[in-house]
C-alpha cells in the first residue's frame, strides 16, 4: 500500500482523512463534500474507486426521511482505516486546491 499511497492524490488523502476522523461512523457524500471542499464530480468517482480497492464499505441508507431519497453511505474498511492512520498530516483541500504555508509571490 505504501507505493499506492505515495502516488495518491491530495483529494484521495483528504477523503481518507475525513473518513478517518470517525472511522466506524457511516457518512454520506454531501457531508464529505462539505468537509473536504471537493465537488461531486471529483468526490463520487473517488469514493467508487476507494470502495473498489476495498478501502471503503458502502451501504444504502436504511431509513431515509419521507420525501428524500435514500443516500449511499460510506465508512472505512479495516484496510482503509489502517491506510488513513498512516497518512502524514497535510494541508486541507479546499475546492480542489491545496492550501500552502508558503508566502505569496512578492510577499516575504
Amino acid at each position: 500500500m505504501s507505493a499506492r499511497r505515495a502516488r495518491s492524490s491530495p483529494q484521495t488523502r483528504a477523503v481518507l482523512r475525513a473518513l478517518g476522523e470517525h472511522p466506524a461512523q457511516w457518512q454520506h457524500g454531501y457531508g464529505l463534500s462539505r468537509v473536504t471542499g471537493l465537488k461531486s464530480g471529483t468526490l463520487y468517482p473517488l469514493l467508487i474507486r476507494l470502495a473498489g480497492l476495498g478501502l471503503l464499505e458502502t451501504i444504502w441508507e436504511p431509513n431515509a426521511p419521507e420525501g428524500r431519497p435514500r443516500r449511499h453511505l460510506y465508512r472505512l474498511s479495516s484496510a482503509g482505516a489502517t491506510l488513513a492512520d498512516s497518512l502524514p498530516s497535510e494541508p486541507s483541500v479546499e475546492h480542489g486546491r491545496r492550501w500552502t504555508t508558503r508566502p505569496a509571490i512578492g510577499q516575504g
